[in-house]
This record gives structure tokens, sequence and C-alpha cells, in this order.
């Protein structure tokens, strides 16, 4: 591996682990001694990078706009183009654009070789199932989540009763058939997922629910994966 190269990669991997990121992480993932880490950590440095931490402390790579942007792998540009597509087909409106205007601006700024394989990549998403129809402002709804605020709609299940719910919404799920949101109920003092086709007349409040929205999608989804996972019975009988 060049030291270029491996630079490259140093940088990469300092973005996608979760920082403080030791030496000896860093050796353990790229294969390297601890003394080569801690030059490369200098080398970047002098470069231009900012850096955080020291040895014994672990590193944490400060995004600087005055270093040039390092490109992607072929296989993360699949990648990114697969997942944008699909975005582009089973997101709400304004994610459906936000997710061709990322790969124009993406196509726009790769090397020629890899434009052209964004052009004619080899992987694309349909879905031949119709999507619901969707009645609210997805994106009103998505803010709400980061804001950490709580939303009020009308809701009708299934048989068609309707009800109107104040939820904390915790995060919105893409389903191959349908697309809901996880939430807090308060109506129902629970946990609660809603799809967001039988949802109506959605409205943000003034209700801050701020800093739940972590821990309580975190629960949520634990008390998903029990419901799901089938008992240590059934288990043990299949094994």
């Amino acid at each position: 591996m060049s030291r270029t190269h491996r630079l490259f990669q140093m940088m990469q991997t300092l973005r996608r682990l979760s920082p403080p990121v030791t030496a000896r992480r860093l050796a353990d993932e790229m294969g390297m001694s601890l003394r080569t880490i801690y030059r490369d950590i200098d080398s970047l440095r002098g470069i231009g990078a900012v850096i955080d931490g020291e040895a014994g402390f672990g590193y944490t790579l400060i995004e600087d706009a005055a270093l040039p942007p390092l490109g992607f792998e072929d296989d993360e540009l699949e990648a990114l183009v697969l997942g944008l597509r699909d975005v582009a087909v089973i997101g709400d409106p304004a994610l459906a654009r936000a997710a061709r205007s990322a790969l124009a601006k993406i196509k726009a700024r790769v090397p020629p070789r890899q434009a052209h394989r964004l052009q004619h990549a080899v992987l694309d998403a349909h879905r031949f199932a119709p999507q619901p129809v969707i009645r609210i402002d997805v994106s009103l709804l998505r803010e709400a989540t980061w804001d950490e605020v709580s939303v009020r709609f009308a809701y009708r299940d299934a048989e068609g009763s309707q009800t109107v719910r104040r939820v904390d919404p915790l995060g919105l799920v893409y389903l191959d058939r349908s697309n809901v949101l996880l939430a807090w109920c308060h109506l129902r003092n629970d946990f609660r997922t809603f799809r967001l086709d039988r949802m109506e007349s959605l409205e943000r409040t003034d209700l801050s629910f701020r800093p739940k929205r972590v821990p309580l999608l975190r629960e949520h989804l634990d008390r998903i994966r029990c419901e799901i996972a089938p008992p240590a019975e059934d288990r043990a009988r299949s094994d």
C-alpha cells in the first residue's frame, strides 16, 4: 500500500469509526503497527488535517472545509447510487427530489471515470407494488422528529375507526409495502407504530420532549425486536 493510499484510508477510517478512535483501534482496523499510526497521524496534521486528541486518549477527525474532498471507492459509489435511487422510489416527494439532486451533485464532483460508472451503474432500485398514497406533509413530520416536538393528527385504523392522536415522533421507517412512524402515543400512553397513509391533518405543536427521542426510540426498537423474535423455547425446538 502506497503512503498516499494509506493516509487516505486512515482519513476514511477516522470518519467511519465513532470518536475518539484509539491508536490501537486504528492499528487493528488497518493492519499496521502503532508506530506507523502515530507517524501517519503526524503526517496528516502536517498537510492540514485537523485531528484532535493524542496517544492514550484517542483521535477525533475535525472536518476542515479547507481540505479537498476525499473520493469514493467504486463499491462505495455503487452503494450510494443504489441507496439514493431507492429513496427516489420510496421516499415522500421532498425526499425523492433530494435523492435525485444528491445523485446529480455526486456525479458532478467525482472523477470522469466514476461519473461514467454512476451514469451507467449496474445497480438500480424498483418497487413493483404501488406505494400507498400519503396525504400528510412528511417533511414537516421529519422536521418535528429532529426538533423533538410533539405532533397531532387524525388517524384511521385498519377497521376504519378514526381517532385524534398527539404523539412524540421518534423515527420514520420505510418498509416494503408501507411507510410508518415510530412514536410515543399520549392517547394510549405507550409506544405505537402509525402508517403514514392512514394519517391526516398533521400539525406540529409547541410541546417539546427533548432530550428523550433517542432513548425512547431505542426502547421502542428493543420492544419490536422482542415481539418478533421467537421465544427461546421455540428456538430450542428448531435447533
